[in-house]
């Protein structure tokens, strides 16, 4: 990763160009604000997923205590161990984040403060292979941010209870209401203070929303999903419905589709290069994950009250068939192999329940074999249940039932339509699947300071090899080309003003930009993370992040050699 001073002052918006912008006209943005801000419906949004998580958890402990008030202690176990042990991973995960974060290591603060510090006067690289060698000295002379455990024992004592207060926050299980209120919290500082300090808010913001959503959509499909299915299995064998059992099945169901809405819309205001979602789009897509996963949870729970040990297997049996297809699948979201599994295997969760977008390109395909997966799996499930009921169960009841999948399952759908032909970011469906997106050009979502020859292909795809315009000037020289782009005999390619400038640091990464759907690396990458808000609160500007570009052969072997 290196950094150099040769930016343009931008919006504290993440501007991370594309990998390799095609043109340098600087147009402003039409489609995308050039600058967002912390505003009043993100903070009801916030408000509103405090009550969604609190709502969640007080109705599942409520209703274990009030199953061991009525001596079922087999289902007050069930219910209380669903509470547990999800919330213990969680915090687990949630402490270790802020250990990383808040850890004494001073390696990436010091180095990024030696790099603003030096690019005032000229341009500076830094790279974390050397940052030891050079960020030492570089920090001496630059005389700017110190390291952490130099200020002497009132600076000690500060670390120190911090350290306890969020190990108590821990231990209390409330870490995600800790980082909700800290997420507002920086986004109204954002609100209220001016430049720089109004950046650096809304940087913290952005990471710490994308912390809350990773670890609350952890949660739901570790907590609220089978809770959901284990409450519905109960009401089902007892034949009636008691408030506090209707009140953790809605919550968990809520719980379970605001998340995933939210998480999209986290995921998407982190990208420059992917419009952000509405509020409106927010809703319906709530609506449609509402729906689909109650038919689906609904048709989960009949089986299951009839048939428990071939639920089981039948879970088992669809969660391994759906990781297999993601890890086939090739994801790119995390940093390294062993981490990818993992998280493929969290991913084949929620595909038991509902569809969840892992790989970039239009999922027409992908989404269509899931549909009709889900759907024919409805039908047998609830099919099973009809025929081989309790025979004290009611025709009524399970026509009732039988209708209820059907409908949910059918407004679901609906409201997926809705959402793809009215309300998706990128434009209306035309046709089954297809995006028609909106011209918003690459030179828009670019920086304004990125100045490149006009020849370099952008986001070209991972199967072909680009080549540069120094590559293309060979021609004949070059073999093994599929397809190769000439420039016209006498045509000269019109040079950009590449005036050096010298307000504010650019932050390189040697890594190639994930597609979406996957987080950008310095989303999920602490040390990342770190570096740039320490340049970004040190330095006069917002620092401009920019990734590596694969362009020639060579280049890409690397790369595939040592990941």
């Amino acid at each position: 990763m290196a950094a150099k001073s040769d930016g343009a002052p931008v919006s504290p918006r993440n501007e991370i160009p594309p990998e390799c912008p095609s043109r340098s006209d600087t147009r402003p943005p039409q489609h995308r604000p050039a600058e967002q801000r912390y505003s009043l419906p993100d903070c009801c949004w916030t408000l509103c997923a405090l009550l969604v998580f609190f709502s969640d958890g007080a109705s599942d402990l409520w209703l274990a205590a009030d199953y061991y008030l009525r001596r079922s202690y087999w289902c007050f176990a069930l219910t209380l161990v669903f509470v547990i042990i999800p919330s213990v991973v969680v915090q687990v995960l949630s402490f270790r984040w802020f250990a990383y974060d808040f850890s004494e290591t001073v390696e990436s603060g010091t180095a990024a403060a030696a790099v603003v510090g030096a690019s005032v006067a000229e341009e500076s690289d830094f790279s974390t292979k050397d940052s030891g060698e050079r960020g030492a000295g570089r920090s001496a002379e630059a005389g700017v941010l110190p390291g952490p455990g130099t200020g002497g024992g009132a600076r000690g004592c500060c670390r120190a209870f911090i350290w306890l207060f969020q190990a108590i926050i821990h231990i209390f299980q409330l870490a995600q209401v800790w980082r909700y209120v800290h997420a507002l919290y920086l986004g109204v500082q954002s609100r209220w203070h001016r430049d720089p300090e109004r950046r650096h808010y809304y940087w913290r913001m952005m990471f710490e929303s994308a912390d809350i959503s990773m670890l609350r959509l952890l949660e739901s499909f570790l907590k609220s999903a089978p809770q959901l299915v284990l409450q519905l299995s109960i009401i089902i064998q007892a034949k009636q419905v008691l408030p506090l059992q209707g009140l953790s099945a809605s919550a968990s169901l809520v719980s379970l589709a605001w998340m995933l809405a939210s998480y999209q819309k986290a995921l998407r205001d982190s990208r420059d290069d992917k419009l952000p979602m509405t509020y409106k789009a927010v809703i319906v897509q709530i609506l449609w994950h509402l729906f689909a996963i109650g038919a689906r949870t609904l048709a989960f729970a009949l089986f299951a009250s009839v048939f428990q040990l071939y639920f089981g297997i039948f879970i088992m049996a669809h969660w391994c068939i759906m990781t297999f297809w993601i890890i086939q699948g090739e994801t790119d979201f995390c940093m390294s192999k062993w981490e990818e599994i993992i998280y493929n295997m969290m991913v084949g969760i929620v595909y038991v329940f509902c569809w969840f977008s892992v790989r970039e390109g239009r999922t027409r395909c992908r989404m269509l074999i899931y549909s009709l997966t889900v759907f024919v799996e409805n039908v047998a499930l609830t099919t099973a249940w009809y025929l081989y009921r309790d025979t004290l169960t009611p025709d009524f009841f399970a026509v009732i039932m039988v209708c209820v999948v059907a409908s949910s399952y059918a407004l679901g759908t609906f409201f997926m339509f809705v959402y793809y032909c009215l309300l998706h970011p990128d434009g209306p469906v035309s046709g089954w699947g297809y995006i028609v997106e909106k011209e918003v050009p690459l030179e828009m979502l670019a920086s304004p300071a990125t100045s490149l020859p006009p020849d370099v292909v952008s986001s070209p795809p991972r199967t072909l090899q680009r080549t540069k315009g120094s590559e293309r000037e060979q021609g004949s020289g070059v073999d093994g080309d599929v397809f190769q782009v000439r420039p016209l005999r006498g045509a000269q390619a019109p040079v950009p003003n590449l005036t050096p400038r010298t307000e504010g640091p650019v932050i390189r990464i040697d890594l190639p930009r994930k597609k979406y759907p996957a987080w950008d690396a310095h989303f999920i990458d602490r040390r990342l993370r770190k570096t740039i808000l320490v340049l970004e609160s040190a330095a006069p500007v917002t620092p401009r992040i920019q990734y590596r570009c694969l362009g020639t052969p060579k280049e890409v072997m690397e790369y595939e050699t040592t990941v």
